[in-house]
């Protein structure tokens, strides 16, 4: 029974079918552009400002790679959003290795910090993911 539902293209393509398929097209379709009616989005302005490696920590063999990023969120209606650093580390021994780690940035100046192990180097980093947020008015 379940393979002649297959092989019977009249089953496959009957009136009823063929009816609610412009209805399900329109529904993805309004679906795909909600967001959009919602209203304009913006994303704050995130720069870098200063960067630094700590020491290594003898108890954990770890050094601490901070950031400060000047957030100008003018435009945003929200006071907080998320956005990633992209890390290119290169590490004694190992190839060269892409990952994000995810922040949370607030208007003004936001510290954000990163462990590395006492081999590893920032061979590079960017900013990534800035998270859109609602325009102000």
């Amino acid at each position: 029974m379940f393979a002649s539902y297959f092989a019977s293209p009249q089953k496959l393509w009957s009136p009823i079918r063929l009816a609610r398929t412009p209805g399900i097209l329109l529904a993805i379709g309004l679906a795909a552009t909600t967001p959009a009616a919602a209203g304009p989005t913006c994303k704050p302005a995130l720069t870098f400002t200063e960067v630094r490696f700590s020491e290594t920590q003898f108890e954990t063999m770890q050094r601490q790679w901070t950031a400060l990023l000047l957030v100008d969120a003018s435009r945003c209606a929200t006071a907080s959003g998320r956005f990633a650093i992209m890390f290119t580390r290169q590490k004694e021994g190992a190839p060269e290795y892409d990952f994000a780690e995810p922040f949370v940035w607030k208007p003004g100046l936001t510290e954000v910090s990163v462990d590395f192990w006492a081999d590893e180097v920032v061979e590079g980093y960017r900013l990534t993911g800035i998270a859109a947020c609602p325009c102000r008015d």
